[in-house]
């Protein structure tokens, strides 16, 4: 099934459930009254959205209506917590290029993480605030699962059952003050600005084969002012959202609703193009001998889609933002 919230007058919008088409939706406000009620609730609501859905993709549904994500709050409009890994090795060793720090103890071998804030999360065609383009403005295209309760100490097996949504995300950050950040050892805060997601949040069985141990698998296809950017693929996380998620919970438990983020999906074909400017930056640096592409500047459009190879259309919608400066007190 697919879910997403209609903002109104309150902080957790209304619940909708969303046709597989992404054409048609339908209010299921009367079986929970926002996303974060029904993750709550899941073992009472699930069977009741999923007949919802069910009629809504049958044309069954008395009150279907045109699905609009121009009205779409991300689905979660604000959650209990928001961790962010490193999952993809390439990017990873590539940023530690980029910053010049020495390597990360056990980075092959235990996922890398950290905590954001998640009490304003941006919808999937909201304009995107920034104070100065000098604070090096970038975008990065990832995936994300959202989470019921997790038990303290959890294996990543068992984990991966906790699983109720998956979503595709775009993590903005602000390149010149996470560098100054990342030197103080105490990690991101004012170069993590709020977070944008696409508008569908969808149950794993709705991707079929294209989810697998753990993994979403497909291509997220980024455009940058109208222009290719990327498509790397989510094959090649090498932490899985199991491991990710029993990442998170080896200390403490997890509430419904908690959000995992799979950090910026890399590839290591060049081929694969890339999911943020840092990457490509650092890939320039690598293969021309220089950096060419600056970060983004106020009044730029990006376009990310998660898509399987020869679909036209992606799972969770797309997101399309501009970038504008904050205006002035």
């Amino acid at each position: 099934m697919k879910l997403a919230t209609l903002s109104n007058d309150s902080p957790d919008g209304r619940l909708i459930v969303v046709s597989r088409s992404l054409e048609l939706a339908a209010d299921a406000s009367m079986i929970a009254s926002s996303l974060l009620d029904a993750l709550q609730r899941w073992a009472e609501v699930e069977g009741a959205l999923q007949w919802l859905s069910d009629a809504l993709n049958a044309g069954q549904a008395a009150s279907a209506f045109p699905f609009d994500p121009k009205q779409c709050m991300a689905p979660l409009p604000r959650s209990p917590q928001w961790c962010d890994g490193s999952a993809f090795l390439n990017h990873g060793h590539l940023m530690s290029k980029a910053f010049n720090t020495p390597p990360i103890p056990n980075f092959e071998t235990i996922p890398v993480m950290y905590q954001g804030a998640s009490d304003d999360f941006l919808g999937p065609q909201q304009d995107v605030p920034f104070l100065e383009e000098k604070d090096g403005i970038d975008f990065e295209g990832e995936f994300g699962v959202i989470t019921g309760p997790v038990p303290m100490g959890i294996t990543s097996e068992a984990a991966l059952a906790r699983v109720r949504l998956l979503v595709q995300i775009n993590d903005w950050s602000l390149r010149a003050i996470a560098a100054n950040e990342v030197k103080t050892g105490f990690g991101f805060l004012q170069s993590k600005p709020s977070t944008s997601f696409a508008p569908v949040a969808v149950t794993p069985d709705e991707l079929g084969d294209a989810w697998q141990s753990g993994r979403t698998n497909l291509n997220l296809h980024i455009e940058w002012n109208g222009q290719w950017f990327g498509h790397p693929h989510g094959r090649e996380m090498n932490f899985g959202f199991g491991e990710l998620i029993a990442h998170a919970a080896r200390t403490r438990r997890l509430s419904a609703g908690t959000i995992i983020g799979s950090g910026t999906v890399s590839n290591v074909s060049r081929d694969a193009g890339s999911a943020c400017i840092a990457e490509r930056r650092v890939i320039e640096m690598i293969d021309q001998g220089g950096v060419k592409t600056n970060f983004m500047r106020f009044g730029d459009r990006i376009r990310m889609e998660a898509r399987a190879e020869g679909m036209s259309q992606g799972s969770f919608g797309i997101i399309d933002q501009r970038v504008v400066q904050v205006p002035s007190p």
